[in-house]
């Protein structure tokens, strides 16, 4: 049985772990805020550069002169697929979420006689991956160090995929990562970037019906002038997208956790703490018992 002094001594710890804890969760709190706002307000531009690209993809689809970022090379045999996680922990099972999601669509690939290379954002997700199909991570990004993660981030990121692709290293892209949607709500997504998704038969951007091109106007670009601006800046804009999602969500995650993790804390001083007067009063009414059986025996 723990003595008084070993009592003491754990209920003091864990208020130290509560009050480490405590601090965390507002630190959290107040960098969700501003992390949640860019994320929200990044989501209807991406949103419609997407749908524009699937628009004037859709009228180059099968063109032997199509761009490799709008496109692909063409084939399906190999896929790249670039995780998204944090460069922390104490998040609950923000960062192992998609390294599982990671794993499963690996895998899934694989039973398909697909081949599958990783290329992984973040140092969390990197870790998880290579105890899990170490073999296929191909490289890992990190941003380790810095305060926050702006578009030159993801430009870098996205240059790095570029090359890759020109290198013929793989068919497919995917990104995967949290897509934030409350403080206790982060849904690990699939956004395929390379090829640029195609509108769905039927839909009002089917067939590039909503552009138009004037063929031969010096004064009006074509369409290979256009998407040779677009793709590159469209690719950015979507793993930017993405790395604001994943920031947004692990925040939220973290202050979830830490709230739990300081309620855990109080209720264990509290059982702690009637442990110790249990003893306390055990000790005490036992000194009683043999002061008492003393003067009994004079």
């Amino acid at each position: 049985m723990a003595t008084l002094k070993d009592l003491r001594v754990r209920i003091t710890s864990v208020k130290s772990t509560q009050k480490i804890t405590s601090a965390m969760k507002m630190v959290a709190a107040s960098k969700l805020r501003r992390a949640q706002t860019q994320a929200e307000a990044a989501r209807p531009y991406a949103q419609r550069m997407e749908r524009m690209l699937a628009s004037l993809g859709a009228s180059v689809a099968g063109s032997p002169t199509a761009p490799k970022l709008l496109a692909g090379t063409g084939g399906d045999k190999v896929h790249l697929l670039v995780p998204v996680t944090g460069e922390r922990g104490l998040a609950g099972a923000f960062n192992s979420n998609v390294g599982r999601l990671t794993r499963n669509l690996a895998r899934k690939l694989e039973s398909e006689g697909k081949t599958v290379k990783i290329l992984a954002v973040g140092r969390k997700g990197r870790d998880y991956l290579r105890r899990e199909i170490g073999s296929r991570l191909i490289g890992d990004i990190s941003f380790a160090g810095k305060k926050t993660i702006g578009f030159a981030e993801a430009q870098e990121i996205a240059a790095r995929i570029t090359q890759l692709l020109d290198d013929g290293a793989f068919d497919v892209c995917t990104v995967v990562y949290n897509r934030f949607q409350s403080v206790i709500s982060q849904i690990p997504t699939e956004m395929r970037l390379i090829p640029a998704p195609l509108p769905a038969e039927g839909s009002a951007s089917a067939g590039g019906a909503i552009y138009e091109y004037e063929a031969g106007d010096p004064d009006e670009p074509d369409q290979e002038v256009i998407l040779a601006k677009l793709l590159p800046q469209n690719l950015a804009i979507q793993i930017y997208r993405a790395l604001l999602e994943n920031s947004a969500g692990f925040y939220g995650a973290q202050m979830t956790s830490m709230d739990n993790a300081t309620r855990n804390a109080g209720d264990m001083i509290k059982r702690l703490t009637l442990n110790y007067n249990r003893a306390r009063q055990a000790n005490i009414t036992k000194e009683l018992i043999e002061i008492i059986s003393g003067a009994e025996a004079v």
